[in-house]
């Protein structure tokens, strides 16, 4: 999700940096009362410490007081200055801690109320070493989300990037109904525990049976307990880089290729189309159509409604409404392929080519 363009308020280093600053300016003042009463009265370090700490908190036992005119005329200058810095420093951090909560609590309020508006939207459960990738590449591809995350420091971080985050536990059934799984489109299991995984999955495929789960594994015997629980796909990093390994070590050319689709480099990119019934590419040949010839994008596969898939379909192979189209191409043409899936009046599929 994009940042706001309202006024942002202070991170939290913002709030800390204020209090630092509160106790910088407390330390510096003691000790510039404790070098003035060490050089004009001659007390020892730790005396003048003892008197300097005396005069800036007010409570002034009496038992060591300066003797000499200048360390008395020094006494109120610092106990004017020192006392006034002291009162700023409270002033400020109480202020700060206030402000913070304030902040903080109508955050929240306006977090749920953006949250219980969203419609057909993602759901991450877990920002640990896989859910991080996961919010990067939604962040990349304008996807509406909400990430469920706990640890302080990674919802400090997903806060910056600007990500919308529920700081609460994703394994309890309350805070999946508050991350609005109902109306969620998809949902990702990405904890780091596999029985943790297992409970959010059975959860949400409770409450929305028709939500699309993926669900991270990271023990390979889990997967099947994973789907049993209602994961439509389940991903096992470790698995995934095992095979990618040997990939790399037996087909390098192979895994160059698939890399430089994965980092962007060709800047190309894997698509699943749709075809609505309003398409003009419904009832059409693939060669009748400008799909190959000007947007330049390769179909992969053709996935028929009732679940025949085609792999590298030929020219000849008639486009139904329905179908699930696999492509590859440019990001901008894949745009306007999806358009015409779609139905964009706006975009039309060329007729059949004329024959000289």
């Amino acid at each position: 999700m994009s940042r706001s363009s309202s006024p942002e308020a202070p991170s939290p280093s913002g709030y800390q940096r204020r209090i630092l600053y509160a106790v910088t300016a407390v330390a510096i003042a003691i000790a510039v009362g404790t070098v003035g009463f060490h050089l004009i009265e001659g007390w020892s370090l730790l005396d003048s410490l003892y008197v300097a700490a005396q005069t800036v908190t007010t409570v002034g036992y009496g038992d060591t007081t300066p003797r000499t005119v200048n360390g008395r005329i020094f006494a109120v200058v610092f106990m004017i200055g020192g006392v006034g810095v002291v009162l700023y420093a409270l002033t400020t951090a109480v202020q700060t801690i206030v402000q913070s909560e304030i902040i903080a609590t109508l955050g929240q309020k306006r977090q749920s109320r953006k949250i219980g508006k969203m419609r057909n939207h993602f759901i991450v459960c877990g920002a640990g070493r896989v859910g991080s990738h996961l919010v990067r590449a939604l962040l990349g591809s304008q996807e509406i989300f909400i990430v469920i995350e706990r640890d302080p420091q990674r919802v400090a971080e997903l806060t910056d990037l600007g990500v919308a985050v529920l700081v609460r536990d994703a394994t309890l059934e309350e805070s999946l109904r508050e991350a609005g799984v109902e109306n969620a489109r998809g949902l990702a299991a990405c904890l780091p525990d596999d029985a943790d995984n297992v409970y959010v999955v059975l959860t949400a495929h409770d409450l929305n049976p028709g939500l699309h789960i993926v669900a991270r594994a990271a023990e390979e015997q889990a997967e099947a307990k994973l789907i049993r629980a209602g994961a439509n796909r389940v991903v096992a990093p470790t698995i995934i880089g095992g095979h990618r390994m040997a990939m790399a070590l037996t087909k390098p050319a192979v895994d160059d290729f698939l890399g430089s689709i994965t980092a962007n480099k060709l800047e190309l990119a894997f698509e699943q189309l749709e075809v609505a019934p309003e398409s003009h590419l419904v009832g059409r040949k693939l060669s009748e159509t400008n799909i190959r010839s000007d947007l330049d994008i390769v179909v992969v596969s053709i996935r028929r409604s009732g679940g025949e898939i085609f792999f590298n379909p030929s020219g000849e192979a008639t486009i139904e409404s329905g179908d699930m189209l696999i492509a590859i191409g440019h990001v901008e043409s894949l745009m306007k392929l999806t358009a015409l899936a779609k139905g964009d009046k706006k975009s039309k599929a060329q007729g059949p080519k004329s024959k000289v």
